[in-house]
């Protein structure tokens, strides 16, 4: 393209060139494809003839910005600008990847993200026609050695395909089948975080379908090999594996149309305007539950995503056939719950993100529980359940009740009726009205005694009985008899 269209990061890039001077420089990768395609992007990287980490830190002494080398071998560094938006933008510069900017193009991933924007000329190389693959919605490799070269490869396929939603072309989709067993190659940091980023993305469960058809699951997510063909019981419609594509698929609904700017695109109407109707004043106390960070570099919500991915982990191995063929799966909560602590802990998550898995794991059934109630008696959650719903899970609460409005829908698909949906909402508006709007009452009662005045009173001495008494005192404060 000898003449670049209008940039929406034009300011930005107009700063850059002031300190490059005559240096030959190029703005690479996905900042240019998200410009061509009119979408914003907050990540920039340029590729230097040489001496990129000077050229870097002259950047961000022009721009007042932090500075920082990411790898002095390779002659890598980073910028990081803040804006008064509260909005960083990051700057990578790196030298060529070979002789030239052709060949640095060259050994990229895939030909969308393998044109270039010269800082001096204005214009744009696009020696490998990554803008027709754009316009034809098309992922597809630079090299035949690409996935060879990076197995990490693999899993940004399906992702990049996933939020453009676009097509893998054939013989890249057939390179990534055969790169798959080669992911172990890869840094199980690398992976996960390209785990995250998928889960965090648009169509988490078109993500999944894909690495499960791609063959990635052995290597990367090896309990998840096992979900496909395990049947179950009505009121499921679903095997194990088609059921957790629907839960995630609805969970991704269900948060986009509670997210402060709305949304939901493409579900049932009826249930979206009763969803919205009834917790769509709980907007802003969503919003901040998941701004709340476990770790600076994942999401609450990707780690929500995640847990629902193994949410039923443990089917397969806690099935059993009981009389009448009735499909049973006594347990698969306790033991999913270890098997996802495990493998967080493999993935190298933080404890608390660990903690908050687990927990999640663990106490699915009890939402499904509280909505039976509700749907065959119409008796709404009690005081009682309601403080040890929150006493066991405390903010994971909050996950496992916009989980189990998806697990409900995961589990009846299109026989899920008007009034069951409704009876599941209703228990999720009654447990976020006494967390956020009545706490006192019957989820975090006021403290009226402690453990000193226990001992004194009861003669016991210091203990877990304490403990117990102290918290019968606050369960009998939740349920009013105290």
């Amino acid at each position: 393209m000898p003449h670049a269209p209008p940039l929406p990061f034009a300011s930005l890039i107009d700063r850059v060139r002031e300190s490059v001077r005559d240096d030959e420089v190029y703005l690479v990768g996905g900042a240019v494809r998200d410009a061509l395609m009119g979408r914003a992007s907050h990540d920039f990287d340029f590729a230097v003839r040489r001496e990129s980490i000077a050229l870097a830190r002259r950047v961000a002494d022009s721009l007042r910005a932090d500075f920082y080398v990411l790898d002095e071998s390779f002659g890598a560094a980073r910028v990081v600008v803040p804006s008064p938006q509260g909005i960083r933008e990051t700057l990578d510069f790196a030298d060529f990847r070979g002789p030239n900017i052709e060949s640095d193009l060259a050994g990229r991933d895939f030909t969308i993200n393998s044109m270039a924007y010269d800082l001096k000329g204005g214009t744009i190389l696009d020696p490998l026609d990554g803008a027709s693959d754009l316009r034809g919605k098309v992922i597809r490799a630079c090299s035949a050695t690409a996935m060879r070269d990076d197995p990490l490869r693999v899993l940004r396929a399906v992702r990049q395909a996933a939020v453009f939603d676009f097509k893998i072309e054939a013989m890249t989709l057939s390179a990534m089948k055969q790169a798959a067993s080669s992911l172990p190659s890869v840094s199980v940091e690398r992976q996960r975080d390209e785990l995250f980023r998928m889960l965090d993305s648009p169509r988490p469960d078109a993500s999944m379908r894909a690495l499960q058809i791609v063959g990635v699951f052995p290597f990367l997510l090896p309990e998840l090999s096992h979900l496909k063909g395990v049947q179950q019981s009505a009121p499921h419609v679903y095997d194990v594996w088609e059921h957790t594509l629907s839960v995630l698929q609805h969970l991704e609904w269900i948060l986009n149309a509670l997210a402060p700017s709305g949304g939901g695109d493409g579900a049932n109407e009826i249930f979206t305007a009763l969803l919205t109707l009834r917790l769509g004043r709980y907007r802003e106390h969503l919003s901040e539950h998941f701004s709340q960070l476990l770790n600076t570099d994942r999401s609450v919500r990707a780690l929500l995503l995640f847990a629902a991915l193994y949410h039923d982990v443990s089917k397969p191995t806690t099935k059993s056939i009981e009389d009448q063929h009735r499909i049973r799966f006594l347990g698969h909560d306790i033991s999913g719950a270890a098997v996802a602590e495990q493998r967080g802990a493999q993935l190298n998550l933080s404890n608390d993100e660990i903690s908050r898995l687990e927990t999640i794991v663990r106490n699915h059934l009890r939402f499904r529980f509280l909505t039976g109630l509700m749907e065959s008696k119409q008796e709404p959650p009690s005081r009682k359940a309601i403080y040890r719903f929150f006493r066991d899970t405390g903010v994971a609460g909050i996950d496992l009740i916009l989980l189990g409005l998806a697990d409900l829908w995961g589990t009846r698909g299109h026989t899920l009726s008007q009034p069951g949906w409704a009876a599941a909402v209703e228990v999720a508006r009654d447990l976020f009205e006494n967390l956020w709007e009545r706490p006192a009452e019957s989820v975090n009662p006021p403290r009226v005694v402690d453990g000193h005045d226990v001992m004194r009173h009861c003669g016991l001495e210091s203990g877990p009985r304490v403990g117990e008494v102290l918290g019968a005192i606050r369960e009998a404060q939740a349920t009013g008899r105290v």
